[in-house]
């Protein structure tokens, strides 16, 4: 390394100032001459050693102080106004005594009645930082458990919720069930009573069936009850015809009594059957007649034969059906049916 040449030293001459004199322009002892310095590697070479920071008692330190207290002061102020603001409870601090602040610059020489070093500040600011972590912790905590505990609340509810659901399907679907079940019995107890009835029907009517017979056999029905039309005097049809050969044999349709048999005008020859009931039959348009006034007669005798008599168009048999003795008859297909006959 370097070094500057060490510069001619300056003449020195005696001073022509009196030094016994004190006052302005007056000659100090601590003054001139002087030299210049010209710093060298070997001057400006620190000293080896263990070197210290020399304490100061005067002005300066007083003024360190008092920038340090401020500084204190305004960090205590800062703290207080975020405690409030964050509704924190305020961390109490340790503010050393001012007087013995130099205490921080050298650590060998404290002097007595000085207030706790920065260093136990620090420790004490520690403390309060993790005990305000394990604050934090314990809310967090808290607020975690609380959180869980709603969390198993909401759960807990909606498994409730999907058993009742489930059981509410269940007793629905049983509910369905049940009455599908009742609907399918009743339905099956309805088709077998109806059946039962058809049956029951049927046999009465086989049973009828043996006890009355159609009044001719080999025939066309041409005109039926009810029927209108220019051709009978009271508008419409009172009976039914039944269209055969002339001399078709023609038969009771039950047991019972000849009541008139003979000439009737419009109606030609004709005989009335009046049954044990009172029914009575009327047969029209025969071509003769084969019994007589009181006789009586069983299902499917032969009363008279068909024919073209009275007031006709060709050869049938007319037949009526009175019920109750009454003069106006009723339709004899349906009665015929209903007595078992398949007309």
């Amino acid at each position: 390394m370097a070094s500057n040449r060490p510069a001619p030293a300056a003449p020195s001459a005696p001073s022509q100032r009196d030094t016994e004199t004190f006052g302005y322009g007056g000659h100090r002892t601590d003054e001139g001459p002087f030299q210049e310095w010209n710093p060298t590697a070997e001057s400006i070479r620190p000293v080896r050693g263990r070197h210290r920071v020399t304490k100061q008692r005067g002005g300066g330190l007083a003024r360190s102080s008092t920038v340090l207290g401020v500084g204190v002061i305004a960090a205590v102020g800062a703290g207080g106004m975020a405690s409030a603001q964050t509704g924190k409870p305020p961390v109490s601090i340790s503010v050393p005594d001012l007087p013995s602040v130099g205490s921080l610059i050298s650590d060998d020489d404290t002097p007595e009645g000085s207030a706790t070093p920065l260093s136990d500040l620090a420790t004490a600011s520690a403390d309060t930082e993790q005990g305000t972590s394990g604050a934090g912790e314990a809310l967090r905590a808290r607020i975690m458990a609380q959180v869980e505990h709603q969390q198993e609340q909401i759960e807990t509810k909606a498994a409730q919720d999907a058993a009742a659901a489930a059981e509410k399907a269940a007793k629905e679907a049983a509910a369905k069930a049940e009455k599908e079940a009742k609907a399918k019995a009743a339905e099956a107890k309805r088709k077998a009573e109806e059946e039962a009835r058809k049956k029951a029907e049927a046999e009465r009517l086989a049973a009828l069936a043996k006890q009355y017979a159609l009044p001719t056999s080999s025939y066309t029905i041409t005109s039926t009850f009810g029927q209108a039309g220019a051709y009978w005097s009271s508008g419409y049809h009172t009976g039914l015809d039944f269209a055969a050969p002339t001399g078709t044999p023609i038969k009771a349709v039950h047991s019972g009594t000849i009541t008139e048999a003979g000439w009737n005008g419009s109606y030609g020859y004709k005989t009335v059957l009046t049954l044990d009931d009172g029914t009575e039959i009327w047969y029209a348009h025969q071509s003769s007649i084969g019994v007589s006034v009181g006789q009586k007669v069983n299902t499917g005798d032969v009363i008279g034969r068909v024919g073209a008599t009275g007031n006709v168009t060709g050869a049938h048999l007319h037949l009526e059906v009175h019920t109750g003795g009454s003069s106006n008859g009723i339709d004899p297909l349906a009665w015929l049916r209903g007595k078992g006959l398949n007309v």
